[in-house]
């Protein structure tokens, strides 16, 4: 696989915060676990949707609104205490190398084969493996395009704006038609994904159902790990979590506001 790289000690991984101006208590809980990050872990990986909307870096580098400023405020501190990597998500697959940069992060293409204490491990967001969904993933194809993604940037904040917003309300109409099946991983596909890697584990985020899954890899046993998303704002239980990677395994944690 020629996406690799290797990370040795503790490390933790989060995904769907989906931080934005309507969440100011999941932004809460979740700059308190940075900080819980930054105390207890040797690095952080975030695999993707960490912002709800992502229209270009400028919108956050030149004139970001307040929770904004924030939100990178908080991930800058962690990364000059901590490796952080970022892994980018369907909300937020614009995030670019200025971002980076100037948080003093690592962007990250996925799928990501990681080498750690606990072996090799897969990471991505997930939602390329949503494949009984083609709709989805031919939106996804297009938008991952670079010279589309070239020509979205191009244009004024306003329009992007406006944009994003008309994309929000069309994926929120479409998730109404879609079964659950479709708006989960495949299985086939993760093996495959698996296999292609020389992996046991995939650890994943994206759909917003935490388990443990058992996955068949041809006489092997291997496992699917998903990570939650957080919500503090608008949901009862509230929900947010991580799972950490170390010397003596991989363990799913949740998060208690």
């Amino acid at each position: 696989m020629d996406n690799a790289a290797a990370l040795p000690g503790t490390i933790w991984i989060a995904s769907d915060i989906h931080l934005g101006a309507a969440v100011p208590r999941t932004a809460s809980a979740f700059y308190a676990f940075l900080a819980q990050a930054r105390a207890q872990a040797q690095a952080l990986i975030l695999l993707g949707d960490i912002f709800d909307a992502w229209i270009g870096d400028d919108h956050a580098l030149d004139h970001p609104p307040a929770w904004l400023q924030a939100a990178l405020g908080a991930l800058r501190q962690t990364a000059a205490t901590i490796p952080l990597w970022l892994i980018s998500g369907n909300r937020d697959f614009l995030m670019g190398e200025a971002l980076a940069q100037a948080l003093g992060a690592r962007l990250v293409r996925a799928p990501l084969r990681l080498s750690t204490d606990a072996g090799p491990i897969l990471l991505a967001h997930g939602d390329e493996y949503c494949t009984d969904d083609p709709a989805y993933q031919r939106f996804r194809c297009i938008v991952h395009t670079r010279w589309i993604q070239r020509l979205f940037l191009a244009l004024p904040l306003r329009l992007r704006r406006a944009i994003a917003r008309w994309a929000r309300q069309c994926s929120r109409q479409a998730h109404g038609h879609k079964t659950l099946q479709m708006m989960d991983v495949n299985a086939q596909t993760v093996a495959q994904a698996l296999a292609a890697a020389g992996c046991l584990v995939l650890i994943h985020g994206h759909t917003h159902r935490p388990a443990v899954h058992r996955v068949s890899l041809n006489g092997h046993e291997g496992w699917r790990y998903v990570l939650p998303d957080w919500e503090f704002d608008h949901a009862q239980p509230v929900r947010g979590g991580w799972i950490s990677v170390d010397g003596e395994g991989i363990r799913a944690h949740q998060w208690r506001d």
